[in-house]
């Protein structure tokens, strides 16, 4: 799941709740966390982060959400991307792919509009198929991640943690309360739970998986 090159590491945040300092809270891989010295924006939550004078590196978007007061202060480090094919989250995941970032944080993803958290949620799949990178989509309460064949994640005991099959025919797992199989539905994978320090997935194609922080 994880790539084997020493990349740049990022957090990039979105127009929902930031809750940047909980994600290390689930203990990942060492290339699933996130430096979060580096943070990227899209659109309106490059805004936010902007007027929070984070150490913020970049602003990537249409700029729809913008203010000329904003566009003024910030012009060193706003990308404006027009093209609405892809939404923001795309358009910055796309920008720090191009700058060498193959380790990726997303904060803010999951919140306002329930559309859009499915459709963020499944872009991380996307995102490790087309683009290469390890990435995570940190929430209020847990952390998301896309993987695929044999993985092996940190964990603690009483960990709750839910697996969802994307395109699995065959899927299994040690470390956990209920063998996992190859789901047919989406809810039949949630409410599964960690019985030690890891848990490992074995499958023949992509599935999600969440875990709460605590």
């Amino acid at each position: 799941m994880q790539p084997t090159t020493h990349s740049q590491k990022l957090c990039i945040a979105t127009a929902g709740r930031l809750r940047c300092g909980r994600c290390s809270r689930w203990r990942l891989p060492h290339s699933c966390r996130a430096a979060h010295a580096r943070r990227t924006g899209t659109d309106a939550g490059g805004v936010r982060l902007g007027w929070r004078r984070t150490n913020t590196t970049a602003i990537i978007g249409d700029c729809d959400s913008m203010s000329q007061e904003f566009l003024t202060a910030h012009r060193n480090i706003i990308y404006k991307v027009e093209e609405q094919e892809y939404n923001d989250l795309t358009k910055a995941t796309r920008f720090c792919v191009e700058r060498g970032c193959r380790r990726i944080a997303y904060v803010g993803a999951t919140g306002k509009r329930e559309d859009h958290t499915l459709g963020n949620i499944s872009l991380l799949d996307f995102y490790r198929r087309e683009m290469h990178i390890a990435a995570l989509m940190a929430t209020d309460n847990g952390v998301f991640l896309s993987a695929s064949g044999t993985t092996e994640l940190a964990t603690f005991a009483g960990q709750q943690v839910s697996i969802f099959n994307l395109t699995c025919s065959h899927l299994e797992g040690d470390g956990l309360r209920w063998q996992p199989y190859a789901f047919a539905a989406m809810w039949q994978g949630t409410l599964n739970e960690a019985t030690g320090e890891s848990i490992t997935l074995h499958g023949d194609g992509s599935y999600m998986v969440y875990g709460v922080y605590e």
